[in-house]
């Protein structure tokens, strides 16, 4: 059985570096990020902030058209497209990375989304799945959008549950690693399973278990930030397991820095101070 390996604080120096002076945006990638049913707008809008603070050079949201005010004033950086616009396919098409699932719910039009994702992603991208496209995936197993390079399953454990069918007192290592090649033959998932420690399966069999975290981010919208700050790496720093681990930990690490006074982290703090860390880590480089 693989070893689980502990996620240092190292791996923020390694991964996160100081810009050069001829950056520009498109440069740091270019992250969509679909989901936002009516209910749940505040679930895209949390993630959207992840990636942009993240350092994603370019950030277009999918949502309903409901959201659309809330997201421009919370953050005008993002780009929007109505996700029942025509034009949505072949803006996928332009994308590094697509984050599918905050908010997105269980509707008509949230599978018929699933649908035109795995009908339009293609190998040189990754695609970040979370929440309720988890949901749909464990109700049809065919919508998994398998011809993309990379993908990225961020569930919690109830939604592993259900997307595995291993009941959470079984979620053992070796389990996990069985379910997740039973779900994807090819080789090209990472699984991020989240919990008070998350581990972190990647595609090529090892074992990462994060060790920061507490328990004042046990709040609605932490997984959801969580996969726009995943996103909004593999968008800057490109797809490598690295930076999914370094994604994981700066997560936390800035859920234990709210925590030293807080009594409660909620997750758009963390986005926000997502920029002066990375600022820290970059000048140790």
């Amino acid at each position: 059985m693989t070893q689980t390996q502990e996620i240092k604080e190292d791996i923020l120096k390694k991964v996160i570096k100081t810009r050069p002076s001829n950056s520009y945006k498109g440069k740091f990638g270019r992250i969509l990020l679909i989901g936002g049913s009516e209910n749940y707008g505040g679930a895209i809008i949390m993630a959207t902030e992840g990636a942009i603070n993240a350092g994603a050079g370019l950030t277009a949201v999918a949502t309903r058209s409901i959201n659309l005010t809330a997201l421009h004033a919370r953050d005008p950086e993002a780009m929007y497209i109505d996700w029942q616009d025509r034009n949505l396919p072949e803006l996928i098409k332009k994308m590094d990375v697509i984050v599918c699932g905050p908010g997105l719910g269980s509707s008509r039009v949230a599978l018929q989304i699933m649908q035109m994702l795995k009908a339009n992603v293609a190998a040189q991208q990754t695609v970040v799945l979370d929440a309720s496209a988890l949901d749909l995936i464990s109700n049809d197993k065919t919508l998994l959008p398998g011809k993309a390079g990379h993908l990225i399953l961020t569930p919690h454990q109830m939604e592993w549950q259900r997307l595995s069918q291993i009941n959470i007192p079984f979620q053992t290592d070796s389990a996990n690693l069985t379910a997740l090649k039973q779900l994807n033959s090819v080789g090209n998932t990472t699984l991020v399973l989240k919990s008070n420690h998350t581990h972190i399966y990647t595609e090529d069999g090892k074992i990462f278990v994060n060790p920061t975290g507490n328990p004042g981010m046990a709040t609605g919208g932490m997984g959801d930030t969580l996969a726009g700050i995943i996103g909004g790496f593999i968008a800057q720093f490109g797809f490598q397991a690295d930076n999914i681990l370094a994604a994981v930990y700066l997560h936390s690490l800035a859920g234990d820095v709210l925590y030293r006074d807080h009594y409660l982290v909620k997750p758009t703090q963390i986005s926000q101070l997502l920029p002066k860390l990375m600022k820290k880590y970059a000048e140790q480089d």
